[in-house]
């Protein structure tokens, strides 16, 4: 389970993605930007975090089926 679990991973990727589109116009101030970066660097863990979480629950998914194949077991 997340560890967060009020963490919405399609909000996150919203919320990166209008910080990175707040950076590539030219409206911020540095100050402003730094923050932004910051906040998106913050999120990109955030997101890599919980991709690599869900990466790992489908190996473990996977190798489960599998060894079940292997072993002649029904999956129900």
């Amino acid at each position: 389970m997340s560890k967060n679990k009020s963490f919405e991973f399609e909000v996150a990727m919203a919320e990166l993605e209008k910080i990175v589109t707040s950076l590539e116009g030219e409206s911020e101030s540095l100050e402003k930007s730094l923050a932004l970066f910051e906040s998106g660097m913050k999120l990109t863990e955030s997101l890599r975090s919980h991709l690599d979480e869900a990466e790992q629950r489908i190996r473990v998914l996977t190798d489960d089926a599998a060894a079940k194949n292997e072993s002649g077991e029904s999956e129900t």
